[in-house]
């Protein structure tokens, strides 16, 4: 059972920040596979509902189950793929979805993905989350260019907070950011409505055609750009929480909601570590209750989910990136000093986050997985060299 006197107010701030996060960064992609698959309003809508409540029951139930902050997300390179198709229609792509879900099962509780990420080396794991990690802080700095009051202001307020009132940093940040916005007229309420999202039930078709072009690839870009990188991100931040039957309970819900849009869950990296650091409790052993909080905040959003995805869009792009970027800046440096501290590892290291840092994309898988495979040609010919 939880103990509520685990809970504070960064770690509730924390799980918001993630949600707002990984909401704003990917959800118009989201739009896009759905439309591409010629998905009505409501079918839309009830897309948001079910990764909305995917999420948020899975983040809530293994982050409570484990007392460990484990965070899911929907696959993001998966609804970019999606939206790629062309002449797949809802059923079919619904039976996609499924034979998706029974191999990402089927790869957890077997303890196959398990076994392959127990084969990849701390510095490796470190640089990749790093690399991941860096994009964000990088879009931070850069959104200095279209909005410089607002993202100078919420820096300054982050330097403040660490060196006044650190346990309060990222609220403060977020705080001021929305008070300038406020203040520049950038927070737009008009696209808020309050309703409730109704469940549309797809009846699955299944196809090979489907089954090849997107059930198969959808598989393999969310295990390996989204949930080795979320591994990664654990065994970086010092959890070590089972992965079989994480993954595996990722994939039961990718099953259960795929006929309402669920196409795919996974384990959340980005966004994750924004509940992982210490600005979402001082204590590693209380982290736990920043992912439960957003899973709570995942699961309004998909019962709610017009109003919530209209009051998440009216915070400006900078804002987020901002937000976003100051977050994760100590578990980048924590990332960055694990994976160059041990010389032997270091080449591999530093190969891996620069490719992982580059956003590469081949044949569709992200640069997260290009990262590892960098890092690992650089240790296994390092380690033959001295053999």
């Amino acid at each position: 059972m939880p103990d509520f006197r685990d809970l504070s107010l960064p770690a509730a701030v924390a799980g918001f920040v993630a949600v707002l996060v990984g909401f704003t960064s990917s959800v118009a992609i989201v739009f896009a596979a759905a439309q591409a698959l010629g998905a009505s309003t409501a079918e839309t809508a009830s897309w948001i509902w079910a990764l909305g409540l995917g999420m948020g029951v899975t983040s809530l139930g293994l982050s409570l189950y484990y007392r460990q902050p484990v965070l899911t997300a929907w696959s993001t390179p998966g609804a970019a793929l999606i939206a790629a198709s062309q002449g797949v229609g809802l059923p079919e792509a619904t039976g996609a979805f499924i034979a998706c879900a029974v191999l990402i099962t089927v790869a957890g509780y077997s303890g196959l993905f398990e076994r392959v990420m127990g084969r990849i080396p701390m510095a490796i794991a470190a640089a990749l989350l790093a690399g991941v990690l860096s994009q964000f802080a990088l879009k931070a700095a850069l959104a200095t260019g279209t909005a410089p009051w607002l993202v100078i202001g919420m820096a300054l307020a982050y330097l403040a907070g660490r060196r006044w009132w650190p346990r309060y940093a990222v609220p403060g940040v977020l705080v001021v950011g929305i008070g300038i916005a406020a203040l520049q007229g950038r927070i737009n309420l008009a696209e808020v409505h309050l309703a409730w999202t109704q469940p549309v039930f797809t009846s699955p078709t299944f196809s090979i055609g489907a089954l090849i072009g997107i059930g198969l690839p959808l598989f393999v870009v969310t295990m390996a750009s989204q949930n080795l990188p979320g591994v990664a991100a654990q065994r970086a931040s010092g959890y070590q929480t089972p992965v079989s039957p994480v993954i595996g309970a990722t994939g039961v819900a990718s099953l259960v909601l795929a006929p309402f849009g669920g196409y795919a869950f996974n384990l959340a990296a980005i966004t994750a570590a924004i509940c992982m650091g210490r600005e979402a409790h001082e204590d590693p052993a209380k982290r736990y209750t920043a992912s439960a909080m957003a899973g709570v905040f995942y699961i309004a959003l998909g019962l709610a989910g017009g109003a919530v995805a209209g009051l998440l869009k009216a915070f400006p792009p900078e804002l987020v990136a901002a937000v976003a970027g100051l977050a994760l800046l100590g578990t980048i440096a924590a990332g960055l000093a694990t994976a160059l501290k041990d010389e032997t590892h270091r080449d591999a290291a530093l190969l891996t986050f620069i490719v992982t840092l580059s956003g590469l994309t081949i044949g569709g898988i992200g640069s997260a997985f290009w990262g590892v495979v960098a890092g690992g040609v650089a240790l296994a010919m390092q380690r033959r060299a001295g053999g």
